[in-house]
């Protein structure tokens, strides 16, 4: 498994379609922050990130005050920090829809919302995913407020479309068993346009993506994501990647901003922090699962990273989260 696989398979917890509406020129509306649409979509879920798909006609995405991403047929726009957006036809175009918008929401029906002023269609499908805003960090972190892919480029784009369409058409005619599908497929869509906005990244760029497509770097990755309890030295780690420990480090450290070993100590606290707000497993049980032989040393390390040791963290944070144990 790729290293981008590798994490995404333990962050992102599930994905849904929440939105379908053909708009007719001029339309506009105010589409809320992932905090507030959270209630409405998925209620526990401690990270939203939207994404909508224009199928045809045109339109614009803005967020506050930046220039306006256009839209074309194909596209998928991602708001990965759950900022509030405005999408409209046309600059300047009255934003009358949001309370309509609302509304339709509330419903948790798929089936299209045609309004608009009577022009040109614009047909968006809409979805959202879930994931841990924790162990989703390095991903996070790597992308901004907006970015946008679109899916006609190659044929896997044109079959996921298709597929995506025609479950969208069961799931609005009610058909049994047509929404966990759809989950799946967004699901899906989503990844793929991860994967997508990865290819495109310039050759310069630094961060978690830019490190996963890096052949060295990526291979680096995924050794430290599948194997996190491994007693790993960076010279154990430079001899699997083929390459010598000083470069190995320097090349780490120019797309992560910290070496090797740094970097997994961080990631085994974001595990087993998640560990203890999800699970009531013994602290000293989790910190060996995440690579700790004591666990005093744990507890300092913890107490670093977070401001607090393990077990009083847990207890904030079950508190917090309703978790009991």
């Amino acid at each position: 498994m790729d290293p981008f696989s590798q994490i995404l398979s333990g962050v992102v917890l599930k994905g849904a379609l929440f939105f379908n509406a053909e708009f007719s020129a001029p339309w506009g509306f105010n589409a809320p922050t992932a905090r507030e649409l959270a209630p409405l979509l998925a209620p526990d879920a401690p990270h939203l990130l939207v994404y909508h798909f224009l199928v045809e006609g045109s339109g614009m995405v803005r967020l506050g005050n930046d220039e306006p991403i256009k839209l074309e047929p194909g596209d998928v726009i991602v708001v990965p920090h759950g900022d509030a957006h405005i999408m409209c036809s046309a600059e300047g175009v009255a934003r009358k829809l949001s309370a309509a918008m609302m509304a339709k929401l509330q419903t948790h029906d798929l089936s299209a919302m045609q309004t608009g002023g009577g022009g040109e269609v614009a047909r968006f499908v809409c979805g959202f995913m879930v994931c841990d805003p924790l162990l989703c960090r390095p991903i996070l972190q790597s992308l901004p407020q907006a970015f946008k892919v679109n899916l006609r480029t190659d044929r896997a784009g044109q079959w996921l479309e298709k597929t995506l369409l025609h479950l969208v058409e069961e799931a609005s005619s009610e058909n049994v068993g047509s929404e966990a599908v759809l989950a799946k497929m967004s699901e899906a869509l989503f990844v793929d346009t991860l994967r997508r906005y990865l290819a495109g990244l310039p050759e310069q760029e630094v961060g978690w993506l830019a490190a996963a497509r890096d052949p060295i770097i990526g291979k680096s990755l995924m050794l430290l994501h599948s194997r996190t309890s491994h007693p790993w030295t960076i010279a154990e780690l430079a001899k699997e990647v083929g390459m010598s420990r000083s470069s190995l480090v320097q090349r780490f450290t120019k797309y992560l901003s910290e070496p090797p070993m740094a970097y997994l100590i961080r990631w085994r606290l974001q595990l087993a922090a998640r560990a203890l707000t999800s699970n009531s497993r013994g602290v000293a049980e989790i910190a060996e699962d995440v690579g700790y032989e004591s666990e005093a040393a744990f507890n300092r390390a913890f107490k670093r990273e977070f401001g607090l040791p393990p077990a009083r963290y847990r207890n904030e944070h079950r508190n917090a989260s309703g978790f009991a144990a």
